[in-house]
């Protein structure tokens, strides 16, 4: 008798709920993973980072990090990509470490690049070039405006708007 449809993340009221909920959802990803689910293991990590969030931030990224890794174990990267932004989101608001954040918005333009998803892509490496601007990184930040700049996507987009 296998595991049941894990139930998707309630709004929970206060800390304690949430570290609750994330512990639950963590260990539901544990037992899908000893049962070889993979798919379910990545979806209850991703839920238990949701719930983790706000309550303990750091173990939020270690549970949306342990989902990346196996939807790219799984050739997902589009997922992985999402996920990184999520990732690159809790180190802007919550930890405030804007290098950990490029360094994750950065991954997740590569997945999307190497899906061919390159709208995605350029939104991601926008907040990297926005980022490294305030980092006084001025350079890098040029390049990847031009490189964003002169994308397909890029003129695409601005030539049926």
């Amino acid at each position: 008798m296998g595991i049941q449809e894990t139930p998707r993340l309630q709004t929970y009221g206060c800390k304690s709920d949430l570290e609750t909920a994330g512990n639950a959802f963590c260990q539901a990803a544990k037992l899908h993973m000893q049962l070889q689910s993979k798919h379910d293991s990545a979806t209850s990590f991703v839920d238990a980072g949701n719930a983790y969030k706000k309550a303990d931030p750091q173990e939020a990224i270690n549970c949306l990090n342990a989902a990346i890794d196996i939807y790219t174990d799984m050739g997902r990267f589009t997922i992985a990509a999402k996920h990184h932004i999520t990732i690159a989101e809790i180190y802007e608001t919550e930890l405030v470490d804007i290098e950990k954040a490029i360094a994750h918005y950065e991954q997740s333009a590569d997945y999307y690049k190497g899906e061919e998803s390159n709208s995605s892509a350029n939104k991601s490496l926008l907040k990297v070039a926005a980022y490294a601007a305030q980092l006084e990184q001025y350079q890098k930040a040029i390049e990847i405006y031009e490189q964003v700049l002169n994308s397909r996507d890029f003129h695409v987009f601005f030539k049926t708007t």
